[in-house]
């Protein structure tokens, strides 16, 4: 039996003192957030009660109430036992509030609730949906515009306000009392709160050097002074030194000087002027145009001073050549949530992917009940949904992230009826979005992203007699005719999938509608036989899908011919069908269309992230010359001399860490970080590299470690940071990373700001790296 020990009960003027403490903290971090006096802000510290929606027959009151922090939401819990941290969740893991019936769960479960009253809060990891119910308009309104405020404004904080905050918020849990003062057990607990371990002695000496009033407590100007020696930067202090006077400024002249020579910016004269008056806090410095230390700290840690360079945040490449001469990015089986073989199905997959910059998704589509196509991995007990909910989710979703086009990538396996049901969804539903007819006429090559943005393309099976997917009239009078069937569903090795498939008799034929033939255009799904004649050359239009066994032996015995035929087609790959756990292959030998299960995280989807974070995040990423060169010899089982660009040395120095999150919750568990330094690339370029482990120090480990890496093929090659918490007994635990091409690489002194598993940023963890590269003799 649980055991509670008895809190003593506190007077009226104890609890009211307490409520006033509260208000005013609430009052400042509402400052702090640029919040003040908001009216949806005090109503969501205020609380209430909402109706929690699970299910048609659970609908239940809860009370829910923004914290004082301003950064963590309470729900009132009717669970036994349950503990005081599973009951609050942060403003940081909420991807999105959607107004009305925009989830899966409102749809089905709150139908007869008018629209206004109802919201939803999606978490960025694999949490399910909290859908909701208020009691007025109002209510839903000032939690819906109040939750947006607070992401906003806390997303447009600088990394300096959100360590103030984070920190502030740590004392405030550290104060047990409530007394606004800290004593040095207290203190203690706090080290522990942020991430690090210090022994008696010298918790004692900091403790005593803040105790200017020798009160064995820390309160106001001592706690200030307490905040300032845990965040002091040594070792940028150590770099600011160098290029500032004895007043503590540094000069526009200074800062150029620095720009040029350490951070490598060829624009640093224009850069310099901008920097000061963007990251300046002092106003007399920024009137005298130089920069305080604590300018040049929010410089480093603001985008322009990390480590990915930030004008390949935009679209910077070419967007006008033919779609071929991209990398695609694309999911696997888009639909699932979870595995392959029992997990739930849900139009929620198709927002997520879509929103991570997928520009090619997967409808497994099969006879459904009330002549309604459906949506799920064939042959296994996976969930269904409707092909409609789909193709609605896919419309409302497409270019939220990237305005270039999505490939809907059909499997199917519906009678003619149904297909008509699917052409007719798809028509309808996506009106204008859908591309019906060939662009400007082109029918010699694939149109370009730019021709096609804002545009839907279905990729799909396509009746022979209708002359080519560029003519979209053919034969009207053509009802369904055979074609061959590519069925991904059927290579799952699993015994209780290969029964099912025996028992329901697989063809290899399927009728196909005319109706929903017409809707591909450009991408005709075309079974593979081999790379085509020169003096016969295949039909651009004609695309192969690819088991990775199957694209890994082409590009192992094949890889020349595998590159040629790439430059005119577009080619998907998916994953085998051994992975019914959702893993996922590595994607860096076999750069197309390449199909990934989203849903999982790792160190594939970290590397794919990491590529198609380039070029503004599009979904689209221009192949390297030697790609898209018709005349290419380039094998990447096999370098040799050619104009594959110039060879690199990559010096790089990991320096310190900062305020990397715990992995166990547990207040007595402190990380053991070291940092790992991966080359993902051709095979002479893979490797890696990393530091020694920093014992007990989450919150500013320090390591000075300097590494080399020979390039050969810089514009194939991702560099990958890893931070690990060191388990001599066990598998090290994973505490974030970071993945970036080798060309958006910036020089000199950066900050690297950490990714979540899940590929979420964090709002404060870092490494502070230098980096240098060089041209190889």
């Amino acid at each position: 039996m649980q055991c509670f020990r008895r809190q003593p009960k506190r007077t009226l003027s104890q609890e009211n003192i307490l409520r006033e403490q509260s208000r005013r903290v609430a009052a400042l971090n509402g400052i702090r957030l640029g919040l003040k006096d908001d009216k949806d802000l005090k109503f969501l510290l205020k609380g209430s009660q909402l109706l929690k929606v699970k299910s048609s027959s659970w609908r239940k009151e809860r009370f829910y109430k923004l914290q004082e922090d301003c950064k963590t939401i309470w729900q009132e819990s009717k669970k036994m036992l349950r503990s005081p941290e599973s009951q609050i969740f942060s403003i940081e893991d909420i991807r999105d509030v959607r107004s009305g019936h925009k989830t899966e769960g409102m749809e089905k479960y709150a139908k007869d609730v008018p629209e206004y009253r109802c919201f939803s809060i999606i978490f960025k990891d694999q949490r399910k949906n909290l859908d909701l119910i208020a009691s007025s308009e109002d209510d839903a309104n000032h939690w819906i515009s109040g939750l947006a405020k607070i992401i906003a404004h806390s997303n447009s904080m600088n990394q300096k306000q959100k360590l103030q905050h984070w920190i502030h918020t740590c004392l405030r849990k550290a104060d047990k009392n409530k007394d606004n003062k800290m004593s040095l057990k207290e203190l203690k607990n706090f080290l522990k709160e942020v991430n690090i371990e210090v022994d008696d002695y010298h918790a004692k000496k900091i403790f005593q050097h803040c105790d200017k009033s020798k009160t064995e407590a820390l309160e106001d100007d001592e706690i200030e002074e307490f905040y300032k020696i845990l965040t002091e930067r040594k070792e940028i202090d150590k770099i600011f030194q160098k290029y500032s006077d004895a007043e503590g400024f540094m000069s526009c002249q200074n800062l150029v000087r620095f720009l040029y020579e350490t951070q490598q910016e060829e624009d640093a004269v224009v850069a310099a002027p901008a920097l000061i008056q963007r990251y300046e806090p002092n106003e007399r410095a920024k009137r005298g145009n130089t920069m305080t230390k604590d300018g040049f700290l929010m410089y480093l840690l603001s985008d322009d001073g990390n480590i990915f360079n930030s004008s390949h945040r935009k679209v910077y490449q070419d967007m006008t050549q033919p779609l071929s001469h991209y990398l695609v990015s694309s999911s696997h089986n888009t639909y699932l949530m979870e595995d392959q073989l029992t997990g739930p199905s849900s139009t929620e997959a198709y927002i997520r992917a879509l929103t991570k910059g997928c520009r090619c998704v997967e409808l497994d589509c099969w006879d459904g009940p009330n002549s309604e196509p459906i949506i799920y991995h064939g042959y296994t007990l996976t969930s269904k949904i409707l092909f409609s909910d789909v193709i609605k989710a896919i419309k409302n979703y497409a270019f939220k992230t990237s305005p270039y086009p999505v490939i809907i990538s059909l499997e199917n396996h519906c009678s003619v009826d149904q297909q008509k049901v699917m052409a007719q969804h798809l028509t309808t539903i996506l009106q204008d979005m859908l591309l019906v007819a060939p662009v400007d006429g082109n029918r010699s090559q694939f149109p370009s992203p730019e021709q096609l943005k804002g545009k839907i393309l279905v990729k799909g099976k396509k009746l022979s007699r209708q002359e080519d997917p560029a003519e979209t009239n053919g034969n009207n009078n053509l009802e369904a005719e055979d074609v061959s069937d590519e069925d991904e569903a059927a290579e799952i090795e699993d015994e209780s999938v290969k029964t099912e498939i025996e028992q329901k008799g697989k063809s290899d034929t399927l009728k196909l509608a005319k109706e929903l033939s017409d809707t591909v255009v450009y991408c005709k799904s075309v079974h593979f036989d081999g790379f085509a004649d020169p003096s016969h050359p295949r039909a651009f239009y004609e695309m192969s899908s690819f088991t990775e066994s199957k694209a890994l032996k082409l590009a192992q015995e094949s890889a020349t011919s595998f590159i040629h035929h790439n430059i005119r087609h577009l080619s998907r790959i998916y994953p085998a069908g051994w992975r019914t756990d959702s893993s996922n292959y590595n994607p860096i030998d076999l750069w197309n269309v390449v199909a990934l299960n989203f849903q999982t995280a790792g160190t594939e989807m970290d590397v794919y992230q990491g590529r198609f974070q380039d070029n503004g995040f599009s979904g689209y990423v221009l192949k390297p010359e030697f790609l898209r060169d018709e005349q290419t010899k380039f094998n990447p089982k096999s370098i040799t001399e050619g104009t594959w660009g110039t060879k690199k040395k990559l010096l790089l120095k990991i320096i310190s860490g900062q305020q990397l999150p715990k992995v166990n919750k547990s207040k007595n568990s402190i990380v053991d970080p070291k940092v790992t330094i991966e080359i993902h690339g051709v095979q002479q370029d893979n490797n890696k590299k990393q530091t020694k482990v920093i014992e007990n120090n989450g919150f500013n480990p320090k390591w000075d470690e300097e590494f080399t890496f020979d390039i050969e093929i810089p514009a194939l090659a991702l560099v990958r940071f890893v931070v690990e918490d060191f388990d001599m007994s066990t598998k090290n635990d994973f505490i974030g990373q970071y993945t970036l091409p080798f060309t958006s690489l910036k020089q000199g002194y950066r900050h690297i700001h950490l990714l979540t598993k899940n590929g979420d940023p964090y709002s404060s963890s870092t490494l502070f790296v230098y980096i240098s590269i060089q041209d190889c003799d």
